[in-house]
Parts: structure tokens; C-alpha cells; sequence
């Protein structure tokens, strides 16, 4: 037994598109109007969106409850468990205090407060987006440049506007993940064509940054040093886009970009040492030194988690991991039950990953450096509850998000407003960023803004005739122009700028900045599309491959013996450093 979808319900298009819009309206509603906590929102929309399923579409209840648990399901695996992950890993970083030792180490580098605010908001923010993402880079380098003596709006504005080129790479990638999943083209090639786009928008953000806080006669000053950080930075994005896939971008662009800017700031400095008027002077402690082995040491963490990222990603240990680490089953129930609108069956099978997925690869990196940052396993155990508790609610907002997702997509619900849209004709490729930019200003997430329009923008672009990972990708990148003026956002810079109600404030700081990036994006992706076409990526779209397939693991076993020489390596060095510099201590006393 089959169900059909339909995409005109009442054969008036018009009409069938207001009653489509009405879920999607009413999280605007009630996020902007009525202010209501994000879970609450999302909850009410999915209702509404059953209700209009089951009543104005023909779909089964049952169905359309399926739907909702398959796609809150995806939710929970594999994404909640990469946020819970990566959210232990930095907490076990700061409660063992050697986030304090990172801290002073990148502010230790220079005093010029450009210069200051690129390492920061910049590229160390950009680092924290690709581990952590969902409000923690703003956070934390907001929170790191009120520390160093910079205006708390100020620090915010400037951290909220940072943080936006490497949003679509964020938390290793699930922004692309979910817009993979979501729309079976490839990950790669979204990837691909994101890190076609994304890497203008973070050469020229350096500069947007610095001209704003100082004007661009003192951007001159400093030229050089703004150009290896916005160059390095859009190289190595581009490269690890597109030759390594979504999960390294941010960080490995993060933490090339913060070292190419320190080698050259050894051989150049700025004429004059550049300050915010009127700002009381900041005094760095010099008696805080800390030796490389320390610094070493504290970044640790995060040098184990980008090895393991890199070999999780390698298809060799990925296809080894699987072969006794995967559960795959078809979702009863629903599984080749709706038939889609070109005559096709839709499946809906889920995959288990549990050793191959990339929160595993970050879990286990936490899990190696707990003995190396000094803390105790019954600590890190500790920590690892209250993050489990601290990310409940996040948990069920991103949950029921993709819930909501899958009922749209299913229902045929986004279909009507893709019908819609392909009323634009040839101009949709401008407009594509724009939902994005919206899909994340309503739900303060690129990764849940791709759940809500990235079918939708696979399926309008495919009866255009245009590429649709053009149109996918382009919603990725527009969305990240919308995480600085999203409420969501704009709540956390201003709790960590001990800004709590002056958020309009904040909102002026950003909005007009948010518009002028987006127009910039916008143009791009339709210059992509007509007259640099070539950027356009060659793919197949995923598919459900039941055959048997007989590996040869050999290769696999040797990467997975290589990356234990090398972890283990690691790990002894920092231990047997520590333990000297702690006999070298004892000594002296």
C-alpha cells in the first residue's frame, strides 16, 4: 500500500502555497514576535505541520508520525551525538584549566587590537566553530576579547561578524552532512562547491573586520598582515573543501591561518601599535610564562582531535570500522511507502554508524587526552553528564528541527512552495542564498536551515534545469551571512559580552553588515551559475546500494596501526614532558 504525494492540494497554487507557509510562518512568529524558547517553537510548528499533512495533503497520520520519528532519530544520531561530543571535549579543556594556558598564548602574541581580533575572532573562532559550533565560538572569543580590554559590544559585534564563512564547515561538518542527507547529493560535492563560494567571502572578511573597527587608513597599516591572514585562511578552506571534504575545513584553516599569522608577525610589525580610543589601558601579566611543552600540552586536545578527524574521513578505516561497527535497517513503516512525485518510491533507511561516525572520532579524542590535560576519568565522567544536561534542550530543538524537516519533505509540503518558486525562473540562483540567510536567522543554525530548505532547493533548481548542488550549496553559504543576526546568536554574543538586554543594540551593530555580505553572496552564486559554470562539480547522486561487497582490509588495519604510532607518540612525549617539568619543580622546592 502506497501513498501519493501531491504538491497543488487545492489546484489553485496560490492558495496551496499560504497553507504550505503556514509552519514555516509561524516559527518567525513565534521566535521574533512572541520570543518563545526554540524547542517550544519547533514543537508547535511540527504539530502544525502534521495537522496540515494529515488534513490538507491526505497523509496518513500514521505517516506523517514516522516521518517526524525518522527524522528526529537523524537528529539524535549522528549530529546530537558530534554536538555532545565535541562539547565534552572543550569542557574537559576548560575545567582542566589548560584553556587558560591557550588563552594567554594567543593573547600573548601581539597587542595591536587588529591584529588581536583576527587571531581571535577570527581564526581561533573559526577553529572553535569546526570542533564545536552551535554558539560556542562566538562565546568563547567574545568572552577572550573583553578579557584583553576590548568594549564588550564592540568584542561581540566584531566576533558575531567573524563567525560567519566557516559556519557551513562547523561542528565537522554536519551543516553539509544534514544537507547531504537531506537531498542524496554527495557530500563531497556540496563540499565542493560550498568551498567554491565561501573562501571569497573569507578573503575579503579580514579586511571587512579591520576597516570597521578602525577605518582604512589604519587598515593600510597593518595590510600585510590582514592579506596572509584572509589569504591563508581561504587557501587552505578551499583546499580542504575540496580535496578532504567538510569535516577539517574550519580547522585546519583555523589553525594555518593563526600560525602563518604569528610566523610572519616574528619578521613584521605594524608601524604604530593600534588602540581603541579612550580604552583604559590592558596590562598583560608578565610573570604568567608558560614553556612550549605547556602550551603543547594544552592544546592537545584539539591536535589529537584533528588527527583522528583526518583518519576517521579516510575510506580505508571508514570501510574497516563499518564492516563490524554498522547497523543499517529500513524505518518500519515508512520505508518505499510514499510515492514521490516523479513516480519513485522514497526510501528511508537508517544507518547505525557507530564506530565510523565522526562524534566517535571526537568522543575517543577526548577520551585519549583526559590523562594527558590532567584530570581523572571520574572527573571527565562528571563532566561528561553535565554536558549531557547543559545540551538537553539543544538536544531536543535539533531533534525535533529534523523532525519537522523530514515531515516537510515527505508530506510534500516543501514541494508546493518549490513549484512555487520556480515561478522565478533563471533569477532563482540569486535567491537561493536568501532562504538560506532566512532558514538560519529563524533557526540560528545553517545545519538546521539545510534541513528545513535543502530539498526544497534541490527540487526547484532540478525543474529550472540548474545544477542542484549549485542551489544546496548556495543555501549552506547564505545561511552562514544569517548566523549574525540570528536572536539566537545575538542572546549568546551578548551573555558573553555581559550584554543581557541591550541585544537590540547588538542587532544594529550586525544587521547591516549581515545584508551587505548577503548581497555579495548573492551575486556570486548567479555568477556561478551563468557565467562560471566550469566551478560546478561532477557527481552522481547517493544511492541505497544493497549488494555485498567484499573489501580488502589490509590497507585498513595499517592506517589504523599508523594513527595508534602516532596518537600513542604523541600522547607519551606530553606525558613525559610533564612529568619532567613536575620532577623539575619538586627540585627547586
Amino acid at each position: 500500500m502506497h501513498w501519493s504525494q501531491i504538491t497543488d492540494p487545492f489546484n489553485n497554487l496560490a492558495l496551496s502555497v499560504l497553507i504550505a507557509l503556514v509552519p514555516i510562518l509561524f516559527i518567525f512568529w513565534a521566535l521574533i514576535v512572541k520570543k518563545m524558547e526554540g524547542y517550544k517553537a519547533i514543537l508547535f510548528a511540527t504539530l502544525l505541520g502534521v495537522l496540515i499533512a494529515v488534513f490538507i495533503y491526505g497523509m496518513p497520520i500514521k505517516l506523517s508520525l514516522f516521518s517526524v520519528a525518522s527524522g528526529a532519530l537523524y537528529g539524535l544520531f549522528p549530529i546530537c551525538w558530534i554536538i555532545i561530543a565535541a562539547l565534552f571535549l572543550f569542557n574537559i579543556t576548560i575545567k582542566s584549566g589548560q584553556f587558560e594556558v591557550i588563552k594567554h598564548f594567543m593573547a600573548s602574541i601581539t597587542s595591536d587590537r587588529r591584529l588581536q581580533a583576527l587571531l581571535i575572532a577570527f581564526s581561533f573562532g573559526a577553529f572553535l566553530e569546526g570542533t564545536a559550533g552551535f554558539g560556542a565560538p562566538v562565546a568563547i572569543t567574545a568572552a577572550m576579547l573583553v578579557g584583553l580590554g576590548f568594549d564588550p559590544l564592540y568584542a561581540a559585534g566584531l566576533c558575531l561578524i567573524a563567525n560567519t564563512s566557516p559556519v557551513a564547515f562547523g561542528s565537522i561538518g554536519i551543516p553539509i552532512t544534514v544537507a547531504s542527507q537531506v537531498t542524496s547529493i554527495p557530500e563531497m560535492a556540496i563540499s565542493q562547491m560550498v568551498g567554491r563560494t565561501l573562501p571569497i567571502i573569507s578573503l575579503i572578511l579580514p579586511f571587512y573586520l579591520v576597516i570597521l573597527m578602525c577605518g582604512s587608513k589604519k587598515t593600510r597599516e597593518v595590510f600585510p598582515a590582514v592579506l596572509v591572514s584572509g589569504l591563508s585562511f581561504a587557501l587552505i578552506q578551499w583546499a580542504c573543501s575540496n580535496f578532504l571534504g567538510p569535516s577539517l575545513p574550519d580547522i585546519l584553516a583555523g589553525i594555518g591561518s593563526i600560525v602563518c599569522l604569528m610566523v610572519f608577525i616574528k619578521f613584521w610589525k605594524p608601524k604604530n601599535t593600534w588602540r581603541f580610543a579612550n580604552e583604559a589601558p590592558h596590562i598583560m601579566n608578565k610573570e604568567i610564562k608558560y614553556s612550549m611543552a605547556k602550551v603543547v600540552r594544552a592544546w592537545s586536545p584539539f591536535i589529537i582531535l584533528t588527527i583522528m578527524i583526518i583518519a576517521w574521513g579516510l575510506q580505508p578505516i571508514k570501510e574497516l570500522l563499518n564492516s563490524f561497527g554498522q547497523v543499517v535497517f529500513s524505518f518500519p513503516g515508512i520505508h518505499n511507502v510514499i510515492m514521490g512525485v516523479d513516480g519513485k518510491l522514497i526510501p528511508h533507511v537508517f544507518k547505525f554508524n557507530y564506530l565510523s561516525a565522526a562524534g566517535t572520532a571526537i568522543f575517543l579524542s577526548a577520551i585519549i587526552a583526559i590523562p594527558l590535560i590532567g584530570l581523572s576519568f571520574k572527573s571527565a565522567a562528571k563532566i561528561f553528564l553535565a554536558t549531557l544536561k547543559q545540551l538537553l534542550f539543544p538536544i531536543i530543538t535539533i531533534a525535533s528541527i529534523l523532525g519537522f524537516a523530514y515531515l516537510v519533505n515527505d508530506s510534500g509540503i516543501i514541494l508546493t512552495v518549490a513549484q512555487a518558486l520556480v515561478k522565478t525562473g533563471w533569477l532563482f540562483p540569486f535567491f537561493a542564498p536568501i532562504l538560506g540567510w532566512l532558514g538560519v536567522f529563524i533557526t540560528g543554525s545553517d545545519t538546521s536551515s539545510n534541513a528545513l530548505f535543502g530539498k526544497l532547493q534541490s527540487v526547484t533548481a532540478t525543474s529550472i534545469g540548474i545544477d542542484p548542488v549549485l542551489t544546496v550549496a548556495a543555501n549552506t553559504s547564505g545561511g552562514v551571512i544569517g548566523k549574525m543576526i540570528s536572536p539566537s546568536s545575538i542572546a549568546v554574543a551578548a551573555a558573553a559580552g555581559n550584554l543581557v538586554g541591550h541585544e537590540s543594540k547588538l542587532f544594529r551593530f550586525t544587521v547591516k553588515h549581515s545584508f551587505i555580505l548577503l548581497a555579495f553572496t548573492c551575486l556570486i552564486v548567479l555568477a556561478q551559475t551563468y557565467l562560471f559554470s566550469w566551478l560546478i562539480p561532477a557527481y552522481h547522486l547517493r544511492t541505497l546500494d544493497s549488494a555485498s561487497i567484499t573489501h580488502d582490509f589490509s590497507k585498513s588495519y595499517m592506517y589504523l596501526i599508523a594513527l595508534g604510532i602516532i596518537i600513542g607518540a604523541i600522547a607519551t612525549i606530553i606525558l613525559l614532558v610533564n612529568r619532567k617539568k613536575i620532577k623539575e619543580a619538586k627540585s627547586k622546592e
